[in-house]
């Protein structure tokens, strides 16, 4: 069973309950980090409360949603050791984790309705890092790149 950080800005947070029902359904446990309304608010807020409850060992996955997707998941893109993607589709929502080492999922609150949040929730959560010998050379390059732009 994992630990699933879920944060959204107000344009993702029609699809917050719906990302939540999915990630109980799947035997999982939902951590929720807001908005706890419609209210305006800000994405990066919330990209960062999501990603330190990963880095610090609270949560072993995080799902983000903002209107598009977009800003959310560049803004999670910043905190080293975060890979994070935008899936509308469920084929990249398993093979980012599968190849990738994808350990946050963006959504698009504006772009896909509940359904389509939920099968993509379901295929992020199912989906385990493959260790294949391609898959760990082009991670451990990715995290060379990171650290390069660190120093």
């Amino acid at each position: 069973m994992m630990q699933v950080a879920v944060g959204c800005d107000h344009g993702g947070y029609s699809l917050k309950d719906a990302v939540i029902k999915a990630i109980t359904e799947s035997g999982h446990t939902a951590l929720d980090f807001g908005t706890h309304s419609a209210e305006r608010s800000d994405y990066p807020d919330y990209a960062e409360k999501v990603s330190a409850a990963i880095l610090a060992g609270k949560a072993d996955r995080g799902i983000l949603i903002c209107g598009s997707g977009v800003g959310i998941c560049i803004a999670a893109n910043k905190i080293p050791g975060i890979y994070a993607a935008i899936c509308h589709d469920t084929y990249s929502a398993h093979q980012g984790v599968e190849h990738d080492r994808m350990n946050v999922l963006c959504l698009g609150g504006r772009i896909i309705g509940t359904e389509l949040a939920q099968e993509l929730v379901t295929a992020f959560l199912k989906a385990e890092f493959s260790f294949g010998e391609r898959h760990i050379k082009r991670t451990d390059k990715v995290k060379a790149i990171e650290h390069k732009y660190l120093k």
